[in-house]
């Protein structure tokens, strides 16, 4: 089975601590849905073309559905809930490769 990633990637933050509660419930839903945070805040970036070197998280699921669940949960959509009014992201669920 393989397995599954969320990829985010922020491209600006003015100002990260309106992100605290976001950030505290959609831990819990990942760790709930047994997923493991491979990237995160604070780890280098070296951006390229037009990438962005702001924050990225990328997060491991045992498979892609299980990734795609996590996602739709009410403890992820509860997270969702509190995201700041007009923040942006790139987030996306990709499937790995064997």
């Amino acid at each position: 089975m393989r397995k599954g990633y969320w990829v985010s990637v922020y491209p600006t933050i003015d100002d990260p601590a309106r992100l605290e509660v976001y950030n505290e419930l959609a831990g819990r839903a990942v760790k709930a849905a047994n997923g493991r945070v491979l990237a995160s805040v604070g780890g280098r970036v070296e951006a390229h073309e037009a990438g962005i070197a702001e924050r990225v998280v990328l997060i491991e699921f045992d498979s892609f559905e299980q990734a795609v669940a996590a996602r739709a949960s009410a403890a992820y959509q509860e997270a969702l809930a509190e995201l700041p009014d007009g923040f942006e992201r790139d987030f996306r669920i990709v499937e790995g490769r064997d």
